[in-house]
C-alpha cells in the first residue's frame, strides 16, 4: 500500500487568518493519525505565513506515525529539521516569496549544497528526499547527491488529467522506473486529490508514499475529514 502523509499547512493558514488556536493543528494531527493517515506533513516558510517554526516542536511531541518536514534548506530550517528530528526531511527549492511549491530542484546545478545538506541530515537517522520534476537527467542527478527519495512533483500530472489528457503520466512513468533502477524510494505530491490519486497509484511503478493537504482540506469541508483520509486510503491499496 502506498502510505497517504496529510500535510497541514492549510489548517494552519485557517488559524493564522484569525488569530487564536482555532483550528488547532495539533489537535488535527491527532485526529488524522486517529482516522488512519500513516503521517504528518508540515512545510513551515521563513515568513511562517502559514506552519510556524514553533508548530513544529509541538508537533513532535503528538506525531507517532511518520512526521515529514519540507522546506528550503536555509540555515534556518536545517536547524529546525535537527532539533525536531523528524523521521523524514523533504527538501524543496522554494524561493522567499513562492505562492506554494512550482518547481523541483535542478539536482545537477545543486549538487554540491544539496550533498552536503543531505549527508549532515543522514548523519542524525533523517531520512531524506528531493523534490524534483519527472526529469530523467535531474533524477540521476538526485541518485549522487545521496538522497534516500524523491518526490515527484505532480502539478503538471495534475493539470493534464483535469483536462482529460491521460498520456500525461508518462513522463512520471518513466522517472519512477528509473528511480526503481537507481534504488531511489519513490514519493509524491502537489495537487494530488480524490480525483486523480486512483489513477496516478495505478501507473507508478514502487510509489511509496504521497503528501496531500490542499486537495483533501478543501475535499473535506463537504465530505469531512474522517471520511476524507478513509477515501484516499482506500485509493492508494
Amino acid at each position: 500500500m502506498t502510505k497517504l502523509s496529510v500535510n497541514i499547512n492549510k489548517i494552519a493558514t485557517l488559524r493564522n487568518s484569525r488569530g487564536g488556536n482555532v483550528p488547532n493543528v495539533v489537535q488535527v494531527a491527532k485526529d488524522i493519525q486517529k482516522f488512519g493517515a500513516h503521517g504528518v506533513t508540515i512545510h513551515p516558510r521563513p515568513d511562517e505565513r502559514h506552519i510556524r517554526y514553533q508548530d513544529a516542536r509541538d508537533l513532535k511531541k503528538v506525531v507517532y506515525t511518520e512526521f515529514n518536514i519540507e522546506g528550503n534548506p536555509v540555515q534556518k530550517f536545517i536547524d529546525l529539521v535537527l532539533e525536531v528530528n523528524p523521521i523524514q526531511v523533504t527538501l524543496v527549492p522554494d524561493a522567499d516569496n513562492a505562492l506554494t511549491s512550482n518547481a523541483g530542484w535542478n539536482t545537477i546545478k545543486n549538487k554540491e549544497l544539496l550533498t552536503e545538506v543531505i549527508q549532515e541530515f543522514k548523519r542524525n537517522n533523517i531520512r531524506t528526499s528531493l523534490f524534483v520534476d519527472p526529469d530523467l537527467t535531474m533524477v540521476e542527478a538526485a541518485k549522487i547527491t545521496g538522497t534516500d527519495r524523491i518526490e515527484l512533483y505532480t502539478e503538471h500530472f495534475a493539470h493534464q488529467y483535469g483536462l482529460g489528457n491521460h498520456s500525461g503520466i508518462q513522463p512520471y512513468v518513466e522517472a519512477a522506473v528509473l528511480a526503481n533502477q537507481l534504488g531511489l524510494g519513490i514519493n509524491a505530491g502537489h495537487d494530488l486529490s480524490l480525483d486523480n490519486i486512483g489513477f496516478f497509484k495505478q501507473n507508478i511503478p514502487g510509489l511509496l508514499e504521497v503528501s496531500i493537504g490542499h486537495a483533501l482540506i478543501c475535499e473535506s469541508l463537504y465530505l469531512g475529514i474522517e471520511n476524507v483520509v478513509n477515501m484516499y486510503l482506500h485509493k492508494l491499496k
